[in-house]
């Protein structure tokens, strides 16, 4: 960027003094510290940094110190409409409309952030004067109704010609390149810091830096890190300078911070004025003519009378002589003095130190109670402030970092420390890795093992019912139902296994008796349940089996909570059926012997 800050001023119709001039009496409008701060406290999506890290200091920026375009406000305050005085029409890079959709997303972040972050003071008119210099609001508002631009905006490629050399960080996700990082979207994130500040403010499922209502919440809370006060000064300032790291840059974004706030309206989508002049030197061949009328000339004096010299009055009676003019003094040529070149933060980096003490440690879906963290240190072992340091997960693992991706890039502050956000377990159990890297350089990587366990229950309880029988070949009538309970707290998500056994003593489960059925009707007789939000599990049905006896149900908890709960299943009764008397029932008469 170095190499084209001299061309920052547009060298057209406004020339450098108009432009001082510009400037002053903007800046002279307002106080010399604070800004007015809003008034009213709209609702909004996000509470600011939530699930973000700490912001990027002056020395790193937002948009890899891309070029930007240096257009200018006029001096004039710009028309409002219906206000009773109009002052006269200025067209060109001057007009002071903003296309509906990007003036929404403006005071849409605004209105989110003032919610959530109070004291920040994000005006709206900050980002439209960001907006303006970075893609002259969204190109003049070419968005669909979404708010996504037509097409994507991109930036030159940062690969160290005129400009920062950034690594891909991105795979192309964003900016199409695999090589390099570029600059994207509306606000022009590059893609490192857009992983860690993308907003979804549309509520579309996805965080697009390409759609202007995710990318102006995005720049708003970026702004608002810190805990800055953008009503005050020196925090205004260094909320710029984060953007991008030039004076120049910080001097055009607040003209027209300043212009905006004095009035502004607005236009169709669509219909908003492109700006011209870039940092860069580009577009100078399409300005259009000047807005300015030209300046006045003022002719040459002609000389009088007849153009003979004039007798020189200090010489009565002498011949007529000519007074020459007297000759200015030339003035040397002052060389301004050669700044020595900015070595950026990265390059200083020697290695990076870790500074996390402890085990990383989380039961499964909480937590971690702390985070990885590093400093970056340069040769002589000083803290680099400003560093881009990119925490990735690795290995086998659902853990995420917040907003649930396994990636974070983070900004080392004055200390030089840079730490990760917020880690949580997922479900599954075992060891895993974080790898934190400094983007674009190929030094070392830090790296943190982190381990998941099973959330514990050190007691588990049937919660009430009778003792559990029933006859062979039928279900057992009374629920089963358990609480598990850890430190006396209730102990929700802790997996318990269920076991039928034949006996006390045995560690394995029995192969006949009692048994529950899996979803194809198969005996099972082993299952594992979950708590829920209270601690509870409910058994579901249990037969009895065919085989009458006693048996355990035992169950058992990760943290040593344990419970068994005995099972009798027997027999059922049978009768024996007396045996009948034969013949009728009455005896009959022997037959007389006269017979």
């Amino acid at each position: 960027m170095s190499a084209h800050l001299g061309r920052r001023l547009r060298r057209g119709a406004t020339s450098g003094a108009v432009v001082a001039a510009a400037v002053a009496a903007l800046a002279a409008s307002q106080a010399p510290e604070t800004t007015a701060p809003p008034t009213d406290n709209a609702g909004g999506d996000r509470a600011v940094g939530a699930g973000d890290t700490a912001s990027p200091s002056g020395e790193d920026s937002a948009t890899g110190d891309s070029p930007y375009y240096t257009d200018l406000p006029p001096l004039n305050t710009p028309n409002k409409p219906g206000a009773p005085t109009q002052l006269p029409v200025i067209t060109g890079p001057a007009e002071a409309g903003i296309p509906a959709s990007v003036l929404a997303a403006y005071k849409r972040a605004e209105q989110s952030i003032r919610s959530t972050d109070p004291g920040c003071n994000l005006p709206w008119q900050l980002l439209a004067g960001i907006g303006k210099v970075e893609s002259g609001q969204a190109r003049g508002g070419a968005v669909d109704a979404n708010g996504t631009t037509l097409k994507p905006i991109l930036g030159p490629v940062l690969d160290g010609v005129g400009f920062a050399n950034i690594s891909d960080t991105d795979r192309g996700a964003y900016d199409g390149d695999t090589t390099h990082d570029r600059a994207v979207g509306p606000m022009q994130f590059i893609p490192s810091t857009w992983a860690t500040w993308g907003q979804d403010a549309n509520s579309d499922g996805k965080k697009d830096p390409n759609n202007i209502y995710d990318a102006a919440q995005a720049a708003g809370l970026y702004l608002c890190a810190n805990d800055r006060n953008l009503a005050l000064k020196a925090d205004l300032d260094r909320a710029i300078l984060s953007y991008n790291r030039s004076t120049e840059y910080l001097n055009t974004v607040t003209s027209w911070f300043e212009f905006y706030r004095r009035g502004s309206h607005q236009v169709p989508d669509g219909t908003g004025v492109l700006p011209v002049d870039r940092s860069d030197g580009r577009g100078q061949g399409n300005r259009p003519s000047s807005p300015f009328p030209p300046a006045p000339t003022t002719p040459a004096p002609k000389p009088s009378g007849t153009g003979q010299p004039k007798p020189n009055p200090s010489k009565p009676g002498g011949p007529s002589e000519v007074t020459p003019p007297p000759t200015k003094p030339s003035k040397p040529p002052v060389t301004p003095p050669t700044k020595p070149p900015t070595v950026p933060p990265a390059a200083r980096v020697a290695r990076l130190a870790p500074v996390s003490t402890g085990q990383l440690t989380a039961t499964t879906g909480r937590d971690f109670a702390k985070s990885p963290s590093v400093a970056a240190l340069d040769a002589a072992g000083a803290p680099v402030a400003g560093v881009s340091v990119r925490y990735e997960i690795t290995g086998t693992t659902d853990a995420r970092f917040a907003g649930g991706a396994t990636t974070a890039t983070v900004t080392s502050g004055s200390a030089g420390i840079a730490a990760a956000p917020v880690l949580r377990a997922g479900e599954k159990t075992g060891t895993f890795t974080v790898k934190a890297t400094v983007v674009g350089r190929g030094l070392d990587a830090a790296e943190f093992t982190a381990t998941v366990t099973e959330r514990p229950a050190d007691k588990l309880a049937r919660v009430g019912g009778d003792p559990l029988s029933a006859d062979t070949g039928t279900t057992f009538a009374q629920p089963v139902q358990v609480k598990a309970t850890d430190k006396g707290a209730l102990a929700p998500g802790v997996r318990v296994t269920a076991m039928v056994v034949a006996s006390a003593s045995d560690t394995e489960a029995s192969a006949e008796g009692p048994y529950f059925k899996d979803a194809s009707g198969n005996a099972l007789r082993t299952l594992v349940l979950t708590t829920d939000e209270n601690g509870l599990i409910s058994l579901p049905a249990l037969l009895a089996g065919d085989k009458a006896g006693e048996y355990v149900l035992r169950l058992t908890a990760p943290g040593g909570g344990s419970a068994e709960i005995k099972l009798t299943v027997t027999a059922p009764a049978t009768t024996t059926p007396e045996p009948a008397p034969s013949g009728s029932g009455s005896p009959e008469a022997s037959p007389s012997p006269s017979a």
